[in-house]
């Protein structure tokens, strides 16, 4: 050994050392691009304790909501890939790379780590409200086009665009309304500010507890918790809208973290706790493994981008 190898060594060997410790040696972060309090942030605290609980490090959630769900993506896009920093990736943070310019690619700067779930939504409006059901609504919303108001989640988000499609197929025009996520949107139905609101099961807590009405729910079939409100194929129109997401890391992440990852947050799923508040918001567990998440993806792209085109949405 030279003198200039010895002199390198011990620069060496703390990182060499540092390269062979066991991930993970300290906290998890995964970004909910969401407010907190709504039902993917209740869900994702369930599911990082639960993980927490496997790990044997903390699994912290930090809510990045703003700017169409994309904040979360975009830091994880740019952070290191060495899976302290995760990100729920909602349909929403997909679709707005077809609306406007973003720092990020789906297919290009993540690494796919599981798919967990998606939510359910439906059309609420107050227990006392004068519509009793859709046809009751649609009937108003006919004959005074743009009249009625509906609120939702943020603008282009799932429950946005999706009764935006409904709205379309139905033949009628609704006033919509953006908020600053789902639980603003569905307390402002309660408070008369909208007539109906485009939600999730958030609000369908406001249904058990006798506050709220579901018109429809957006479901393939009825719902466990509330199996009198008739989904949208009965309603008469074709459409399913589920909103599916996962956990991803930034792109080239070394394999075997990936693998601690998804086995961690795998098995957490199944975790009572975890599993107990799906029950609550009627959400199912729909479980892909990093590399089947990452070949859904691969089809949901498309997706997103041709329900713009349908939709006739324009880009930014």
């Amino acid at each position: 050994m030279n003198r200039r190898s010895l002199l390198a060594a011990p620069l060496v060997l703390p990182f060499a050392a540092r390269a062979q410790t066991r991930f993970p040696d300290r906290p998890i972060t995964i970004l909910v691009p969401f407010v907190a309090g709504g039902s993917t942030d209740v869900v994702m605290r369930a599911l990082a304790d639960a993980a927490t609980r496997r790990l044997g490090q903390p699994v912290l959630v930090e809510n990045r909501p703003g700017a169409g769900s994309s904040l979360g993506p975009a830091a994880v896009a740019r952070a290191r890939p060495d899976g302290y920093l995760l990100t729920q990736l909602p349909n929403s943070a997909i679709r707005l790379t077809f609306l406007q310019r973003l720092s990020y690619d789906v297919l290009r700067d993540f690494t796919p780590v599981v798919h967990l779930t998606g939510y359910l939504f439906g059309i609420i409006v107050k227990k006392d409200s004068r519509w009793r059901n859709w046809g009751e609504f649609l009937a108003e919303a006919k004959a005074n086009p743009g009249k009625l108001t509906i609120g939702n989640a943020g603008t282009n988000g799932t429950p946005h665009l999706g009764a935006l499609e409904l709205t379309q197929r139905a033949g009628i025009e609704l006033l919509h309304v953006p908020y600053r996520g789902e639980a603003e949107s569905a307390q402002a139905v309660l408070g008369g500010h909208v007539d109906a609101a485009a939600t999730t099961a958030l609000g369908g807590a406001m249904v058990t507890d006798g506050l709220a009405r579901w018109l429809n729910t957006w479901t393939a079939e009825r719902t466990r918790k509330w199996p009198d409100a008739p989904t949208l194929r009965e309603l008469g129109y074709d459409m399913v809208v589920s909103g599916p997401y996962g956990l991803v890391g930034p792109a080239n992440m070394p394999p075997e973290v990936t693998k601690t990852l998804h086995d961690a947050f795998r098995d957490a799923m199944a975790d009572p706790s975890h599993m107990a508040v799906m029950d609550r918001f009627d959400m199912n567990v729909d479980y892909k493994s990093s590399a089947d998440y990452a070949a859904f993806l691969q089809q949901v792209v498309p997706q997103e981008q041709a329900l713009i085109r349908r939709l006739g949405l324009t880009p930014n």
